[in-house]
């Protein structure tokens, strides 16, 4: 099929991730905004919905955020749960909101804007909502009329070229003011790309090149993009993948790109029976955990290697080496036995209920490209969350910060790690049992060890944290930290852009 004809499709109506059918969910009322506001668990304050904006407040802050951090830490992640008495009932279904965190010494200060998004708009002006989401069929949904319509913007953040980028799966980047946090319109790469499903996972070469993929289900379809460090696109296609499952994240060597396809794969059948996108997918772990690996200079050179079935969302880092043996990518990411937690764990909170996941594993894989053969082990620590040093993208790396000791009886984890992945050594700070930990990345500080920054939802006192540590020196605690005077929903994820 030509390129062309490849992209007609792909900004076809069919080809959009989740482009529903016509809702078939009965109209009735909805029990989950009942039944979350008489929960009791203390932790559901992660999940509750802000009425509005949060405007540019000054945390509390102990100690002294290094110079290195001075600047400004984004974030994004679902915030409008419920809306005219019904509620989403899977977490990634919730309207975006992205918070900057301007950070200058013992100067701390947040704002929180939801990204008005077209879908966004209409919803609020009809007081309910009218289109289905990730997870969710709400009643009365309607078909979209573009594939921006259904956009929350609600995964990730991309600053680029002085703006913000607010970042989904499906379709377009959202551009936002990077001081304001106003929301600009979509992004559009190039005319016959608009609307095309622009990954939250885009990767950033140390030379500032900016990698991504946009996964298109429904036509089995994948589409790569290349991005100048000006901005500036330099190249996109798209091209067919066989049973393309649901894609999360993908990881950049200095040559290669390659993708980890969970057999969590789109089944269009149940997309007609009136299933939400999430649960048109049928896991099918005869096929495997695919490797699918392009080269970056010529996107018709793949290779495909195996591993045993298993479900990730996120990589860790990956690079490559040459031996006499061929060559070998080695690559990090958080493996889970099965899709049980997107399924039902990432469901059942927006009841606040807790149904135990099996805890993802920090795992490190060896990819040999000459033989074919790919190999992996689990490194023994439960993870999510994994973020390396952005100087490091696609080189050789050993340190990996990630989220950890997840517990039984409440989502999320309690605990920030650096582990070292060759040799599996760990060093950990727990902030207790009262908190939900969420992304912490790496701040560089030239040659020096550098600094951990991130966000935890204490719902002891029910405040939102932001702590810095000494990398090197993480288990020793914070050496500075700012608490804002309310909760935050928990987010996913988020850029450090220095000042």
């Amino acid at each position: 099929m030509e390129r062309r004809e490849l992209l007609r499709l792909l900004a076809t109506a069919g080809a959009l991730p989740l482009l529903p059918a016509l809702a078939r969910a009965a109209d009735g009322p909805d029990a989950w905004q009942a039944e979350f506001e008489a929960a009791a668990a203390p932790w559901k304050s992660g999940f509750a919905t802000p009425a509005g904006d949060l405007p540019l407040t000054r945390a509390t802050v102990r100690g002294r955020f290094p110079d290195a951090v001075t600047g400004t830490l984004f974030r994004n992640g679902p915030a409008g749960h419920d809306l005219g008495g019904q509620r989403y009932h899977h977490w990634f279904d919730g309207d975006g909101m992205v918070h900057r965190f301007v950070i200058d010494g013992a100067d701390v200060r947040h704002q929180g804007r939801y990204v008005a998004t077209p879908k966004r708009l209409a919803e609020t002006r009809a007081g309910r909502r009218l289109a289905e989401g990730f997870g969710t069929m709400p009643p009365g949904a309607e078909p979209p009329t573009s594939p921006d319509s259904i956009n929350v913007a609600n995964i990730n953040v991309l600053p680029m070229q002085g703006e913000v980028l607010a970042l989904w799966e499906g379709g377009s980047a959202t551009r936002l003011d990077a001081r304001t946090l106003e929301t600009l319109g979509v992004k559009t790469w190039r005319p016959d790309f608009a609307g095309m499903p622009f990954s939250a996972h885009p990767r950033v070469d140390p030379d500032g090149t900016v990698w991504n993929f946009g996964v298109s289900a429904a036509q089995s379809m994948l589409a790569l993009y290349e991005i100048a460090p000006d901005g500036t696109l330099r190249r996109a296609t798209a091209m067919p993948v066989a049973d393309l499952p649901m894609i999360h994240d993908f990881a950049v060597t200095e040559r290669h790109l390659v993708f980890l396809m969970p057999p969590l794969v789109y089944d269009s059948k149940r997309k007609d029976a009136g299933a939400s996108f999430l649960d048109a997918h049928v896991w099918r772990p005869e096929l495997e955990m695919r490797v699918l690996v392009i080269d970056k200079k010529d996107w018709n050179r793949r290779q495909l290697l195996t591993l045993p079935a298993g479900f990730l969302f996120h990589v860790g880092n990956a690079w490559e080496e040459e031996t006499p043996g061929g060559t070998l990518i080695h690559l990090d990411y958080v493996r889970s036995e099965n899709a049980g937690s997107v399924f039902t764990t990432n469901r059942e909170v927006m009841r606040a209920r807790w149904a135990k996941r099996a805890d993802p594993q920090l795992t490190v894989a060896t990819l040999n490209l000459r033989t074919g053969v790919a190999s992996q082990s689990a490194l023994g620590l439960d993870a999510e969350f994994p973020r390396i040093d952005p100087r490091r993208v696609g080189l050789r790396h050993r340190q990996v910060i990630h989220a950890t000791n997840g517990r039984p009886d409440q989502p999320g984890f309690g605990a920030v790690a650096r582990t070292n992945v060759e040799t599996g050594r760990s060093q950990r700070f727990s902030y207790g049992k009262q908190a939900l930990v969420e992304e912490h990345i790496f701040v560089p500080d030239g040659a020096k060890p550098g600094w951990v920054l991130g966000t935890v939802l204490d719902f002891g006192q029910q405040k939102t944290l932001l702590s810095c540590f000494a990398a090197d020196r993480l288990a020793a605690g914070p050496v500075a930290q700012a608490t804002l005077p309310y909760t935050l929903p928990l987010g996913l994820h988020g850029a450090f852009v220095p000042a």
